[in-house]
């Protein structure tokens, strides 16, 4: 059984807890400008190439497409129910795999594949066929890459999961968010519990490596006692990992989140006991804590890398794979190649307009804004994924690796944490900086005291101003 949390002081959730980056990036997508420009992610991408050992690949497909909307959704996404827009979409992103995939030497290995959204499965099956056709016909995929993709299970059957299996798909996450329906009916996504179970059986039957299932606690009309019982229902399903996602109330930016009725939410005390109890039944059931808000079973991959040290941050949020350049297709898509971030237009319709233009400004693709990090911002990267991923870091090994003096070079840093170290987050020695049970709770904000450009600040957490990042806790 694996160990019990740590109590958590409401002082410190107080103190900590509030908005702050989830570090899926360094610098955060907040920082893009409208430069770097295509150009320069293409010749990223070909100075790898050169590379006497040139970084593997992974691959995202930005699927935007969703059938309805469902109230507390901030990703981007096109509501529609055109019966010809797949294909349409399929048409302009061979092109702009295409045009990509020209600049990538042809022996770079793709050792990861993820479809996320909206809705993959908003595609048919014969479209997600011809999507990974169209990534194997211009890249060269390992055999044993990771294939995930994303699904809504009102949109795929059992035997579509089987489906998927025998194109090679091999990971999946899986949407159900509340099983209670009440609340699935407040928040306009109303499935049945049987599907779910049926649909993770029909995915371990298909030799799925890894099922994952996402959950939102703070949805209106849940309760400790109603989202226990969906917790519980999922633990007895078994999938490999689960997401324990805090919901983010942030109507002024997602127009969706205007139909949830405020007066619905539970308090912010009801919200917190619904993580802690949440949190207590993984571990109970023999969930491994990941970090922030993901548990995993400990045979699963995600586990092993936390136990290894190669477990790292990226867009779709925590992977088992490090060291490997992102190039990704779609509206909205972000590529990170080499310190090179690029972000594709995020309209459906200004990105297929700007494939279809076939310009020769941006290479002929759809880039809105990038950014190009620089020595500091790949050092402090380096350092939130430690705290985020390893909870420990080494000052050695980066001062072998960035030929610095860690404590003089993060001098101002390691005095602020020096509060965050009374408070019994972390420990602070010579060698090295260690996280506590407690602190894993707040490794958000531990991260944030190295980030230059949205460092912790206690005073302002609770201001008035536009929330821009989710709560910590």
């Amino acid at each position: 059984m694996a160990s019990p949390r740590p109590d958590l002081d409401v002082r410190l959730i107080t103190k900590y807890g509030g908005p702050g980056p989830r570090y899926t990036s360094y610098p955060t997508v907040l920082e893009f400008q409208p430069q770097p420009d295509a150009d320069q992610l293409i010749a990223a991408m070909r100075a790898g190439n050169d590379e006497l050992v040139p970084a593997d690949l992974s691959v995202y497909v930005h699927v935007p497409f969703c059938a309805s909307p469902c109230f507390y959704c901030g990703c981007n996404k096109l509501i529609t129910r055109s019966t010809t827009i797949g294909d349409e979409f399929l048409d302009h992103l061979a092109l702009e795999i295409q045009r990509w995939t020209k600049h990538v030497a042809s022996d770079r290995k793709v050792r990861q594949i993820h479809l996320g959204g909206g809705t993959p499965t908003y595609l048919d099956l014969q479209q997600i066929q011809r999507l990974l056709g169209l990534i194997n016909d211009h890249l060269l995929i390992a055999p044993d890459a990771e294939i995930g993709l994303e699904i809504d299970p009102r949109s795929v059957t059992e035997q579509g999961i089987l489906a998927l299996a025998e194109m090679g798909f091999n990971r999946l996450s899986m949407g159900v968010q509340d099983l209670n329906a009440e609340v699935q009916k407040s928040v306009n996504r109303v499935h049945d519990e049987q599907m779910i179970a049926a649909q993770i059986t029909a995915a371990r039957a298909a030799g799925f490596a890894s099922i994952s299932v996402d959950l939102i606690y703070g949805l209106p009309k849940q309760t400790e006692q109603s989202f226990a019982s969906t917790v519980e229902k999922i633990i007895a399903m078994r999938p490999d990992r689960v997401s324990l996602f805090n919901y983010a109330h942030m109507p002024h930016k997602f127009k969706a989140q205007r139909q949830i009725i405020a007066s619905d939410m539970p308090a912010a005390e009801t919200k917190l006991s619904i993580f802690y109890q949440s949190m207590d039944q993984l571990l109970a059931a023999g969930y491994e804590f990941i970090g922030m808000d993901h548990f995993a079973l400990p045979d699963d991959a995600l586990a092993q890398a936390k136990h290894d040290g190669s477990m790292v941050r990226n867009f779709q949020g925590y992977s088992t794979l490090r060291d490997l350049d992102l190039i990704a297709f779609g509206p909205s898509a972000i590529s990170l190649v080499a310190d090179t971030f690029s972000q594709n237009l995020h309209e459906y319709k200004a990105w297929r307009n700007a494939l279809a233009a076939n310009s020769d400004s941006n290479a002929g693709l759809a880039v809105l804004r990038g950014m190009q990090r620089s020595a500091e911002d790949r050092l402090r990267a380096e350092v939130i994924n430690a705290i985020m991923c390893r909870s420990k870091l080494s000052f050695d090994e980066f001062e072998a690796r960035f030929g610095i003096n860690f404590q003089r070079h993060f001098a101002t840093e390691l005095d602020r944490l020096n509060e965050l170290e009374n408070d019994g987050l972390l420990v602070v020695g010579e060698q090295g900086l260690r996280i506590s049970a407690l602190g894993q709770q707040f490794v958000r904000a531990i991260a944030a005291v190295f980030d230059s450009y949205h460092p912790l600040r206690i005073a302002n957490q609770h201001s008035d101003a536009p929330q821009l990042f989710s709560r910590v806790i």
